[in-house]
């Protein structure tokens, strides 16, 4: 095993440098993971372009590698060994508050990185905190006694699996969240790869009607949409998307608003409430938007729509979105388009943001490749 590990390291808006960091040593409860992918999203393009914090990160929270060195009590208490393919959670909890016991890790203060500065989430820690391997844009990450583990199942190439953190968050939002299930009519707003993942998911619990509504610049995606399951797919730059929608559904509206367009404003929020059915709808809205002054609060509450915050995922949707990665039911291969090497970060995350290799959907930075 080498001496120094290589990372790339954002070092400031848009910004990133490779550096070296010293192996670190293994305790019994902690274990070394060899980095195999580390999938990019829609939030890596924003911290990416607008850091939080001025400290130096290793970037990289959609984590698949195999256990290199594990201590003897990380194996007992966890169940993994030295060579098993694995997914780790970006959380890093405490597992002694009330919202681990409960099961409800994602919640937990020590993972809360806006608000705890001694919080630990791979992807966002800054690579000043020992022993510095918390992000996937690295060669190795370190796993405590506390990490979040799971294992890959059989026949599921590292690359797939790099789509469970999508996938778990649709699992999460549409089922748990959304309550989509038999005869469910559906509107998903955006075909990145969270909607897409929806998409999957949606299909999968029975949903009636889906619907994926996109820009032109999606047309790519939009067409992989159709093929994961999507019964209409709309450009809302060629046509009016509720009128459309009514059309489609015969003037009914939807069940569902899965809102997945990453806080791109309150347009998608507000086709999303005119597109809700009469009664009794929900709505699931992630991002963030600083304000919404006008938010049409009255036709909320006549309409009797439920409005839920889509917050990451449980132990539970990861779980099954492994099993439904290995179930091999959908052409998901269509969604991980681009694979790129550590040295192509910059590249790699503008990619996923629509400004550099064209039709990136979810793109695998694998650290090993053209080293």
């Amino acid at each position: 095993m080498p001496e120094q590990v290589l990372a790339a390291v954002r070092t400031g808006p848009s910004k990133t440098e490779i550096r070296t960091f010293p192996m670190p040593e293994i305790s019994e409860d902690s274990a070394l993971m060899k980095m195999e992918v580390a999938g990019i999203c829609g939030t890596d393009v924003k911290l990416y372009a607008h850091p939080p914090y001025s400290a130096p990160v290793i970037m990289g929270h959609e984590n698949i590698g195999v256990i290199a060195k594990a201590g003897r009590e990380f194996t007992r208490r966890k169940g993994f060994k030295e060579g098993d393919l694995v997914f780790v959670e970006h959380y890093v909890p405490c597992f002694k508050c009330e919202w681990c016991h409960k099961g409800e890790y994602r919640h937990c203060e020590a993972t809360d990185w806006r608000a705890n500065p001694d919080g630990i989430r791979y992807g966002y820690t800054s690579a000043e905190k020992a022993p510095h391997l918390w992000g996937g844009f690295a060669q190795y990450v370190y796993l405590p006694w506390n990490a979040v583990v799971h294992h890959v199942p059989k026949g599921v190439t590292p690359e797939l699996a790099g789509l469970v953190t999508p996938m778990a968050n649709g699992i999460e939002w549409s089922l748990f969240d959304g309550g989509v299930g038999y005869n469910s009519t559906v509107l998903i707003q955006g075909p990145g790869q969270q909607g897409l993942s929806q998409t999957v998911i949606c299909k999968q619990a029975g949903a009636s009607l889906i619907i994926v509504t996109g820009t032109s610049k999606d047309h790519a995606r939009m067409e992989v949409a159709k093929a994961l399951g999507a019964d209409y797919v709309i450009d809302v730059n060629k046509e009016d998307p509720l009128a459309r929608i009514l059309e489609i559904t015969g003037g009914k509206g939807v069940d569902v608003v899965l809102d997945c367009t990453a806080g791109a404003g309150t347009i998608p929020i507000l086709l999303g409430v005119e597109a809700m059915k009469r009664k009794g709808g929900t709505m699931v809205v992630q991002g963030e938007l600083a304000e919404f002054p006008n938010f049409p609060l009255g036709k909320v509450t006549v309409k009797f729509i439920t409005i839920h915050s889509a917050r990451g995922h449980s132990y539970r949707a990861c779980e099954l979105a492994l099993a439904q990665l290995a179930s091999k039911r959908f052409p998901l291969e269509k969604v991980t388009t681009h694979t790129f090497g550590l040295n192509e970060v910059d590249l790699a995350i503008r990619s996923v943001g629509n400004a550099g290799v064209k039709d990136v959907i979810h793109a695998s930075l694998m650290p090993w490749k053209g080293i």
